[in-house]
C-alpha cells in the first residue's frame, strides 16, 4: 500500500473517531408515548376481534361488525412497506378466488393520506376494500407492532389466526382460510 493511501485512511479513521466522540445536544427529544392496550383488550386467537369504525378510500364509514356472519381477513399495511407491497398481489389473488365464497378482505392502511393510498390501489389494481387508519387508532387497538400483520376472523367475530410478516404465496394465505370458513 502506498504512503498516500495509508495517510488518507489514517486521516479518515481519525475523523471518524472525532465525529463519534462529539457530544450529543443538550436537548433530547422524548419519544411519543403510545397507549398500549391492556392484555384483555389485545386481540388474541380464540377471542372476539375488537370492532372498529373507519373510513374507506372512498370516504365512506364502515365497521368490522358490518361483516358479522362472514369470514374476514384484515391486513394492516402501508404503501412504503416493501413486504406489504410484496404480498398485495397474493392477497388480491386470494380475494378474487374466495370472495365469491363469502370472504371479506379489509386492507387497513396505517397513517397515510388518501391520495397516497389511492395511487397504490391503482398501481396494484386492487379491488378489495381499503380502509384508512390515518390516525393509527385501529392499529393501536389491534396492538400492531410490525407490518404487515394479518388477522383471520371467523363469521362469529372470533380471531382464529394472526400472521405477522408477509405471505410468500397465495397458497400460504389459503392454508389459513380453513380456520375461518364453516
Amino acid at each position: 500500500m502506498n504512503q498516500a493511501l495509508k495517510v488518507t485512511l489514517l486521516m479518515l479513521l481519525a475523523l471518524g473517531v472525532l465525529v463519534a466522540s462529539c457530544s450529543a445536544p443538550e436537548t433530547v427529544e422524548i419519544p411519543r408515548v403510545v397507549a398500549v392496550p391492556q392484555a384483555d383488550e389485545v386481540p388474541q386467537v380464540g377471542k372476539p376481534a375488537p370492532d372498529f369504525q373507519i373510513i374507506n378510500s372512498n370516504g365512506q364509514a364502515g365497521s368490522l361488525s358490518d361483516f358479522h356472519g362472514k369470514p374476514v381477513l384484515i391486513n394492516f399495511w402501508t404503501t412504503w412497506c416493501y413486504s406489504c407491497r410484496y404480498e398485495m398481489p397474493y392477497i388480491q389473488e386470494v380475494y378474487d378466488e374466495w370472495s365469491g365464497q363469502g370472504l371479506v378482505v379489509l386492507a387497513v392502511d396505517i397513517g397515510e393520506s388518501p391520495s397516497q393510498v389511492e395511487k397504490f390501489i391503482q398501481a396494484y389494481n386492487l379491488s378489495f376494500p381499503v380502509l384508512l387508519d390515518m390516525a393509527g387508532k385501529v392499529a393501536e387497538q389491534y396492538n400492531i407492532r410490525y407490518i404487515p400483520t394479518t388477522y383471520f376472523i371467523d363469521g362469529s367475530g372470533i380471531t382464529r389466526d394472526i400472521k405477522i410478516g408477509a405471505f410468500n404465496s397465495p397458497a400460504e394465505i389459503e392454508g389459513k382460510l380453513g380456520g375461518i370458513f364453516p
